[in-house]
């Protein structure tokens, strides 16, 4: 194995990884941190999770993705 070939994966596994850091952050910036859970009305809580429960979607979607990939 030539040292370019070594290089590139080096490369390949550290851009891999901050893509799925990238992915994530955006993800959670998307879906929102919101209010405290003590300030929220029973609409906002409900509205709240279902926002947690689309951003674990979408992570999986983007897993599932990168392995196709």
């Amino acid at each position: 194995m030539d040292l370019g070939r070594l290089v590139q994966m080096v490369v390949n596994m550290v851009m891999r990884r901050a893509m799925r850091t990238g992915i994530n952050k955006g993800i959670d910036m998307m879906a929102g941190k919101g209010k405290p859970a003590a300030q929220m009305t029973p609409e906002e809580k409900q509205a709240a999770a279902k926002a947690r429960q689309a951003a674990r979607r979408a992570r999986q979607a983007a897993n599932i993705a990168r392995r196709l990939r």
